[in-house]
């Protein structure tokens, strides 16, 4: 997909990882969390491109590359006339069970600031946005940080805040603490 600045989306490639690890890096910054963010070229090398066992893939899924398995994680860059990165979308499948379909969960979006106001956001979410359809998926969801003041943005391509919902996360001890009870309760999965 191309836009008329000279920008093109396309699904992420492994030469294109250094570079969504230094944005990824830049987007921590920017949310006020860099000592939170400890991802490496390749973590997520092997998220984007390793295959897992038992996981079929279409042969139009990003990042496909004529395996018969699929990642878990997919990509897509913004990138200028010279094939750079200057923005990334990752994201993944989740389903959901009233509608009976999948849809997409955004984990990150993010643009350079050179590249701001040059429409590549709106070019990342519209490929989304594109998959989506094309594939039959219902919904195209995503967090963002309160303070963000790209809600203005969201709002402008008919976004809606889901304030009904409160997220949880269960990470650290708890998550240690809880799955013991599935090693204590006999209930362990073989994965």
């Amino acid at each position: 997909m191309t836009s008329p600045v000279n920008l093109t989306v396309r699904p992420a490639r492994p030469e294109d990882v250094p570079a969504v690890v230094a944005m990824v890096h830049e987007l921590a910054e920017y949310e006020r969390a860099p000592e939170q963010c400890h991802l490496t070229t390749e973590q997520l090398t092997s998220a984007l491109f390793a295959t897992a066992p038992g996981r079929g893939v279409a042969s139009d899924a990003p990042n496909w590359s004529g395996r018969t398995t699929a990642p878990a994680l997919f990509g897509h860059v913004a990138v200028n006339e010279y094939d750079e990165p200057v923005g990334f979308a990752l994201w993944f499948l989740n389903f959901s069970t009233w509608a009976g379909v999948h849809g997409i969960y955004l984990e990150d979006l993010y643009v350079r600031p050179a590249a701001r106001g040059t429409g590549a956001g709106r070019l990342l979410l519209a490929t989304l946005a594109d998959l989506c359809v094309r594939r039959g998926y219902q919904r195209l969801e995503w967090w963002m940080i309160d303070w963000n003041p790209a809600a203005g943005f969201y709002a402008s391509i008919g976004a809606k805040p889901m304030s009904e919902w409160v997220p949880y996360r269960l990470s650290g001890d708890a998550l240690h603490e809880l799955a013991e009870h599935a090693t204590t309760a006999g209930t362990r999965t073989g994965d």
